[in-house]
């Protein structure tokens, strides 16, 4: 209870420290200028303070393996650059995969066999100020996640500068986010004190109050105390389940009548729900702005949103990092999003046997987790290119389109890894219904752009109860601790898991994986 008290006394400070910083137009070009040119040092200053000056850090044992010290390292970056020497560092076998970095299997490289916990590759330069919270997915062990507010002072540069592209000052926001223990609305309510948006209706899939824990109802009332205590406003959230999105529906409708057409903020498939629902009542979204994230922007996710008049784009982030990416204001693609340099670098790692994974490092001393060459389990196309947008010309050339989940699953903005629920399909489903293991299979697919993720029981399996088999499902993602309930909750209000009696799928040579995802 102390310790709970501690971190909310240093998230009450952090939060003040935010709405005192300077966001005034200068202040903020500033900053963001000043992280562009000083990449190289910022990268040095993490492996110098954030890996060779702790032993006990996982990188080190890395860098020794592969013969790297300090001053190698510092050559490196003298002679190829940011993206040159992680190039580097990645064919040494400095980099971590999406398993090694969720502590779901040892790191080994060679000779070299470590074990690590996630809360072993925790970021030590981080600033003390962000409450213990949950990510969105829903994973076999607890992740903790930082419920903090200082990465935002650089986030807020980059947001700028696509609502200056896209000419959105002033205008209003519709959040359909949840709340605590996922970050995503509470960050975004404090994101848009000071992006020149105005929040002015908050959404959340999630129910809250009863089945709140102490904790996240604490977090949430000091968040709404400290801002208005600053004599700001800030909207409190309103309840609207992923199977009845009529409130949302109307209160983007409402801003689109009065000429005063919103940006509405939600996940991908959540952001499909409300333009289907507007769809079937015959309202249209005209000149709406809909900024998705929590998992991939399709082809047909965006042919939902755009058939009401609005324009789809979306935003890039991940819990350990922060913000990597934000919406081109001239996209390449439907999810073309400028990396956010100044905070991040990303380079293509190998994987046999696979598409290339994207690889991140961070150069900020606010993200969450510290990564150096590590795989979150995306692919991506990364390019260069001057598309003549305010971030463009800044010089924020690196783009990256057609962003997907290589080794998780992504729906409904909840992001499990595949070896997180391999139990489920290999054991539990076969000594729960009968059958072994390559009788079943997890399918992430789509229906008209609603994300679902199909159980896929093979006709040699017999009869089943569907209903028990989704009911296993859930039980395995929702299990454990009251936090967990968050993505068994969204999944159970938004129909998302499906039984398809049917043979699972093979590869071109027969295997049949756990998991599949349709194209």
């Amino acid at each position: 209870m102390l310790a709970d008290v501690h971190r909310m006394g240093a998230f009450a400070a952090s939060l003040r420290r935010y709405l005192r910083t300077d966001f005034s137009e200068d202040a903020v070009q500033r900053r963001l200028a000043e992280t562009l040119a000083s990449r190289s040092e910022r990268l040095l200053t993490l492996l110098e303070r954030g890996v060779f000056a702790r032993a006990d850090n996982p990188y080190l044992q890395l860098f020794r393996h592969a013969g790297i010290e300090m001053d190698d390292a510092r050559t490196l970056v003298r002679d190829e650059g940011v993206e040159g020497a992680l190039l580097a560092l990645r064919d040494a076998g400095v980099y971590l995969t999406a398993e090694e970095l969720k502590g779901r299997a040892p790191i080994v490289r060679g000779s070299l066999v470590r074990h690590y916990a996630p809360e072993d590759f925790d970021n030590p330069l981080r600033v003390e100020g962000a409450l213990a919270a949950r990510s969105g997915g829903s994973s076999g062990m607890p992740v903790r996640v930082g419920l903090g507010v200082d990465d935002l002072v650089e986030d807020i540069g980059y947001l700028r500068l696509w609502i200056a592209g896209r000419g959105l000052r002033g205008r209003p926001v519709v959040m359909w986010r949840s709340v605590p223990p996922a970050r995503s609305g509470l960050r975004s309510s404090f994101r848009h004190l000071r992006t020149g948006l105005v929040l002015e209706q908050w959404w959340s899939p999630r129910a809250f109050g009863i089945r709140h824990s102490a904790r996240d109802a604490a977090a949430l009332e000091l968040a709404l105390a400290v801002v208005r205590a600053h004599g700001e406003r800030i909207v409190r959230p309103r309840h609207a389940p992923l199977d009845d999105p009529g409130p949302v529906v109307e209160g983007v409708a409402e801003r689109v009548r009065s000429g005063r057409s919103p940006v509405v903020l939600a996940t991908a498939g959540a952001a499909v729900r409300l333009c289907r629902a507007a769809t079937e009542r015959g309202i249209e979204f005209t000149d709406a702005q809909v900024v998705t994230g929590g998992e991939p922007l399709t082809t047909s996710k965006g042919a939902a949103i755009t058939g009401t008049g609005a324009t789809a784009s979306c935003n890039y982030q991940a819990h350990e990092i922060g913000r990597i990416g934000f919406a081109c204001a001239t996209p390449e693609a439907l999810d073309d999003v400028h990396v956010a340099s100044g905070r991040v670098a990303v380079i293509e790692g190998t994987h046999a046997g696979h598409e290339p994974r994207l690889l991140f490092t961070c150069l900020s001393p606010t993200s969450q987790r510290l990564m150096l060459n590590a795989d979150i389990g995306d692919n991506g196309v990364l390019v260069r290119r001057r598309c003549g947008c305010p971030a463009g010309a800044l010089g924020l050339d690196l783009h990256v389109h057609t962003i997907r989940a290589a080794a998780k699953i992504t729906t409904d903005g909840t992001n499990i890894l595949y070896a997180e629920l391999l139990d489920l399909v290999e054991r539990v489903l076969p000594e729960r219904f009968g059958g072994g293991p390559t009788d079943y299979q997890l399918v992430e697919t789509e229906d008209e752009g609603v994300p679902r993720l199909g159980v896929v029981v093979s006709p040699r399996v017999g009869d089943v109860d569907d209903q028990a088999v989704v009911g296993t499902v859930l039980a395995a993602v929702g299990s454990g601790p009251a936090w967990r309930d968050m993505t068994q909750e969204i999944w159970r209000d938004g129909a998302t898991v499906r039984v398809l009696r049917r043979d699972p799928y093979t590869t071109h040579v027969g295997k049949v994986h756990a998991f599949h995802v349709e194209r």
